[in-house]
This record gives structure tokens, C-alpha cells and sequence, in this order.
């Protein structure tokens, strides 16, 4: 579900936020400074768990603090499960489900979120559709009954349905606009090829295609409760959030038909050398990697650490070589995004039209020396001290609690695995982050995506090989 995505986002605008601090924490620290404390045991939330009669899993996190209740509803099958001749088809069906059900309108149904100082968001992602909602505690009942009529019984109203196409289509028009987007699009495609991770975009067939009949017969064979998780998160008592879940789904109804699931992505290809046009620009924008592995596979927590030290905080490889000693670019950095069936790592550079072969042969010294350079001491414990405490930091807030739980079933993780991430991440070794650099981050093994003005950047890119045309 990309969640270690979130993570490094959230990583980078720390560490930016606290540049003037890093600049001036360069100067010697005082002799006498007492030296850290022994770590101490980290809180784990309980995970209470149970499976209604018709297969629906639910997870209960009791918890004080706010008089609030968090929900989150996954079906397992997104964009990943969709036909390849409307990719995304599931984002305009996941976009709708809060527009109008078999017994209220879209009005009625944000009234009644208003009413109880609810909030509701849907989406689909590759591995799943989500539907997140929240509301005052004391107002549990009727968050459940809402969500459960959303999910359960939409209408997909007509005249909804068609904002929506109209509003999609102007999206689209908007991405086409944006270097980032297209840039992202091109690297997919490069890393997963023709699996159905590289078609998690709508285009215009797609939004088409999505009549109130399609969504409804989507709809229906994709939300099933045994492949679906609900979790439940607040000041509540599991006693209570279990009945409540049993009353309001657990009427739903599976029709036996199994989603097959999605096959494993790839975890290495032949590194593809990819270039957009945009005549006129004045910058690149350069994504720099290959696809990886699945959240489940040992190597996560590792890689993890290893990306953060390449290119995952304010004072990582990429940062610092590219930002504060080049000056190529303000903002660079690396992530590593991990989901069900596979996943990718690379770097994302958006630099002047001048230094873009530059900073390609950086790219290419930085990915290798995470095979040749062993972390520093200093770089080691930062790492894991960074990705340690922004875990810890982002997991206070109840609604990112709540989406952390459910991103982990929907990755295939079990629930414990919750409160492993942040000691085993505090084990991982110098050794095993050169491991991970020799198997993921050797330069010649790396995509390298380029969009830009081929006439202000074409003779820098020839050292690097021959760049195709991306033509999605």
C-alpha cells in the first residue's frame, strides 16, 4: 500500500524543517554532554482480533487520549485487479461510494457526518480499496451504520457518476501537465513492465467506461467480506466495537466467487533508459531505480534502513552530496515503496537543464557506494534513529494508527508486526546494509527516467546509454 512511502515523505519535511539546525549542529558538541540513556521498552498497542461468521476480520485497538473513534474498511483487490482496458476503473468506483446508497442521498450522508463531527475519505489503491472514517466517540454507532451503507449498498447515482467523469477528465489533463506525474508514470512502466502495478492511473477509457452499471457490477463482485478487514481504533471498548461490527456488517454477504490474487511483481529487469519530452523546460526531472520486493520479504526492515541512509533523511548520502556539497537540486532524495505482491526503490531528482549528466554520475557513485562504503557509526544510528521515531511520531496520530494497521494486512503483514518494526529496525547491521546494497542499489542495474527538453539535455544523457521515447 506504499505506506513506507508516507514514511520518507514524512522523513524528508522533518529533516527540512530542521535544516538551520543540522547546518548548525556542524559545529563541535560540548565534551561534557551525558550520553544517551538506555532505550526503553516502546508502547505496542493490543490488537484485539475476531472473524465474523461470514469471514469479515476485525481489529480493535482500544486506546485513550481524544473522545474519538477511527475506522478503516479494506477490501482486498484494487487497481492491481483491474482489467488492463480500463486501468484504475476501481478509483472512480472507490471515488463514489460516499455519493448515494440504496437509502440515502450524497447530501444526507455528509449531514450526518456533520452531525457527528465525522470525516470520510475512500480510495483505491493497488492491493485494496479503502474506505476511512471517523467520528466522535460517542457517535459510534452511527459512523458504523454509515460506513457500513457505504460499502455495502451504493447507488452510483447517475448524476453523481457523471460530476465525477467530468471531474476525472479535467484531472487527467491536469496530470499530463505535471513533470512529476509523468515522470512517476514512465518509471512504473520501466520497473514493473507489464505487471499491473505499472497501471495504477486512470485514463480516458477508464473514466469512460465508468457508467453506474460497470461500478455497480465492479462493486459487487470486489466487496466481499471474507477478503475485507475492518479495524476499529479509539476510545471505545472492544466489547462494544465488536458488537457493533457483528450488527452492521455482519449481514454482508459473500457470492463464493474468489478474486485471484496478483501475481508477483517483478523483483529485478533489465534497466531501461527512458526519456519524456517537454520542450522548453528548464529543469529534469530524473527518477533513478528498479523494483524490488514485497513488504512480506525479509529484507524489508533492512532495505528500509538502508534507503533511509542512501537517501531517506536530511543528512543521507543523496542529500548531502547532491544538495549540500553540489548544489544540483534543493530536494532530492530516495524511497522505497513496498505493497503486496512487490516493489520498487529509487531516487527522485528534479535538477537544472546544465547539470543533469552531472548528477546522473553522482546517482551512480552514491547507489554504489551502499556496496563499497560501510554506514559510518554515526550514519547507522541515525538511520535507524529516524526511521525509529517517525514511525513512532506518525503512529500517535489515531487516524495514521489506523491506516498503519490496516496497510499492514493489506501488504500481507501480520498484526504483531506492528510492534517489531521499530526493535528489529534497531538491530539491522552495517553488514546488512552493504548486503542490501550489493543486491538492490548497483548503478548498472537502475532505471533511469528523464523528463525534460531532449534538445538541452540529449548530449549529457549519451555517456549513460540510448534513451527510448516513453510513450504511454
Amino acid at each position: 500500500m506504499k505506506t513506507n512511502t508516507t514514511f520518507k515523505l514524512l522523513a524528508l519535511a522533518v529533516g527540512l524543517s530542521l535544516a538551520g539546525f543540522a547546518q548548525a549542529s556542524t559545529q563541535p558538541l560540548p565534551k561534557d554532554l551525558p550520553a544517551y540513556g538506555p532505550e526503553k521498552p516502546l508502547p505496542t498497542p493490543q490488537i484485539q482480533q475476531r472473524t465474523l461468521p461470514n469471514g469479515l476480520t476485525v481489529w480493535v485497538v482500544p486506546r485513550e487520549g481524544l473522545p474519538k473513534v477511527n475506522v478503516e474498511l479494506a477490501v482486498l483487490g484494487g487497481t492491481a485487479a483491474d482489467d488492463p482496458k480500463t486501468p484504475a476503473i476501481s478509483a472512480m468506483m472507490a471515488r463514489l461510494l460516499d455519493e448515494g446508497t440504496a437509502t440515502r442521498s450524497s447530501r444526507q450522508i455528509a449531514e450526518q457526518l456533520q452531525s457527528i463531527g465525522g470525516d470520510y475519505r475512500s480510495g483505491a489503491y493497488a492491493d485494496a480499496v479503502t474506505v476511512r472514517a471517523s467520528a466522535l466517540a460517542s457517535h459510534a454507532p452511527e459512523l458504523l451504520a454509515l460506513v457500513a451503507d457505504t460499502a455495502m449498498h451504493p447507488s452510483f447515482p447517475a448524476k453523481e457518476v457523471a460530476l465525477a467523469q467530468a471531474n476525472a477528465m479535467q484531472e487527467l489533463k491536469v496530470q499530463e501537465a505535471d513533470p512529476d506525474w509523468q515522470a512517476q508514470r514512465a518509471f512504473d512502466h520501466a520497473a514493473f513492465g507489464a505487471h499491473p502495478y505499472a497501471r495504477d492511473a486512470l485514463n480516458e477509457a477508464s473514466v469512460q467506461a465508468s457508467n453506474p452499471g460497470a461500478l455497480r457490477a465492479l462493486h459487487d463482485a470486489r466487496f466481499q467480506p471474507d477478503r475485507a478487514l475492518l479495524v476499529i481504533v479509539g476510545r471505545i471498548d472492544a466489547d462494544q466495537a465488536f458488537k457493533l461490527a457483528s450488527e452492521q456488517f455482519g449481514g454482508w454477504k459473500s457470492d463464493g466467487k474468489a478474486l485471484a490474487a496478483t501475481a508477483p511483481a517483478p523483483h529485478q529487469t533489465s534497466p531501461d533508459r527512458l526519456i519524456v519530452p517537454r520542450a522548453g523546460a528548464v529543469q529534469s526531472n530524473i527518477r533513478y531505480g528498479r523494483p524490488v520486493i514485497a513488504a512480506s520479504n525479509p529484507d524489508f526492515i533492512p532495505l528500509t534502513v538502508a534507503d533511509t541512509i542512501l537517501g531517506g533523511g536530511f543528512t543521507s548520502r543523496i542529500t548531502q552530496d547532491i544538495r549540500e556539497d553540489k548544489g544540483y537540486s534543493y530536494s532530492p532524495f530516495s524511497q522505497f515503496d513496498a505493497q503486496r505482491a512487490g516493489g520498487s526503490a529509487l531516487a527522485r531528482v528534479d535538477v537544472r537543464n546544465e547539470v543533469t549528466g552531472a548528477t546522473l554520475t553522482e546517482l551512480a557513485k552514491l547507489y554504489d557506494s551502499m556496496a563499497t562504503q560501510a554506514p559510518s557509526e554515526e550514519e547507522l544510528t541515525g538511520a535507524k534513529r529516524l526511521v525509529g521515531g517517525i514511525y513512532l511520531l506518525r503512529n500517535q496520530i489515531q487516524g495514521a494508527l489506523t491506516a498503519t494497521i490496516a496497510g499492514y494486512w493489506i501488504d500481507g503483514l501480520p498484526p504483531d508486526f506492528l510492534g517489531r518494526y521499530v526493535a528489529e529496525a534497531n538491530k539491522v547491521t552495517a553488514d546488512q546494509v552493504q548486503a542490501m546494497g550489493r543486491k538492490y542499489f548497483a548503478a548498472r542495474d537502475q532505471s533511469i527516467v528523464v523528463v525534460g527538453d531532449p534538445k538541452a539535455i540529449d548530449a549529457q544523457l549519451k555517456p549513460f546509454g540510448t534513451f527510448e521515447v516513453f510513450k504511454p
